[in-house]
């Protein structure tokens, strides 16, 4: 579809969801004119119309969290955009992830609370602590702490997981392994190293190639 082909309302706008590429959950929902559009496929990141401004806004030009666009979909009518993307961290003012996180009441539930979490949206909340630094955030105090603290919560943190397991307790064990991910996603933050990055890592080391022994791998 073209931009031609694009139903604008008797304002001048379309509503465009915006959802994380990676991991599908709806991050917000905005509104774009034909202009902040073409700043969206001119400049590769989000920009959107502001309704009760009435003016463009660039998602992340005061906060940092900018959001890398990835592809844009129009829906079967013309009148609704999907803008997929990568932020680079939360899309709520609130420094949630995603402006959709207050449950309907009388609403079925099925386990949102856990849905909506994701270790992406977490680092990306970290990395809006490292550029935002909000007074009274223990994140905020480590990254003024600096690596060398980072490090040494890490390996705090490591030897709790070693007791926790030694005592055979799952929940102690579960309790110390979330407080160790936590603290080394503040350090890959630290370091501006992406959880992408891991990933890519892990995913050489376990190509699965029935050639190569599992022993194989380092």
């Amino acid at each position: 579809m073209n931009l031609e082909e694009l139903k604008f309302d008797e304002n001048g706008l379309i509503p465009a969801v915006v959802q994380d590429a990676r991991t599908h959950r709806v991050l917000t929902l905005a509104y774009m004119n034909r202009e902040s559009l073409a700043v969206t496929l001119r400049e590769g990141r989000t920009c959107f119309y502001s309704r009760s401004r009435r003016t463009l806004w660039r998602k992340g030009e005061t906060s940092g969290n900018v959001q890398r666009v990835v592809r844009v979909t129009a829906d079967c009518d013309g009148d609704a955009l999907l803008v997929e993307v990568e932020p680079a961290g939360p899309a709520c003012h609130t420094g949630e992830e995603s402006c959709f996180f207050r449950p309907l009441e009388g609403a079925p539930d099925g386990g949102a609370a856990q849905a909506r979490f994701s270790l992406d949206g977490l680092y990306g909340l970290l990395l809006g602590r490292k550029a935002e630094r909000p007074a009274g955030s223990y994140t905020t105090y480590l990254f003024d702490k600096g690596r060398e603290k980072i490090l040494k919560k890490v390996g705090e943190e490591c030897t709790e997981v070693i007791i926790g397991a030694m005592k055979d307790s799952r929940e102690e064990t579960v309790f110390e392994v979330a407080d160790l991910t936590y603290h080394v996603l503040v350090l890959l933050a630290e370091m501006g190293v992406t959880p992408d990055e891991v990933r890519a890592e892990l995913a050489r080391r376990h190509v699965v190639d029935h050639k190569v022994k599992q022993e194989t791998m380092q």
